[in-house]
């Protein structure tokens, strides 16, 4: 499902314009981004969980020429399916 299919189906369960639809999931994506890089946690019940992690400094190994080099400490995202997400997933 691609975004334009995404905005089509909210409109529809939710009984709003396309446009409305489209508004509300920039809105999402936005609170979402902005909790994240301030280090929360947001928890949508049942359907997912999404925090920030930290990645410790460590070594790596170029593949192409096998040198050592040091791979600064950094964030990334975790996403963690819910139990609806999960049922769903396993056909249930």
């Amino acid at each position: 499902m691609n975004r334009s299919e995404l905005v089509t189906a909210v409109a529809q369960r939710a009984g709003l314009t396309q446009s409305d639809a489209d508004s509300m999931l920039n809105a999402l994506g936005d609170v979402l981004v902005e909790a994240v890089a301030k280090g929360e946690a947001v928890k949508v019940p049942g359907l997912l969980t999404v925090e920030r992690v930290e990645r410790a400094a460590r070594t790596g190994r170029n593949p192409r020429t096998g040198e050592t080099m040091e791979i600064a400490a950094s964030f990334g995202a975790k996403l963690t399916a819910g139990s609806k997400l999960k049922a769903a997933a396993a056909g249930n």
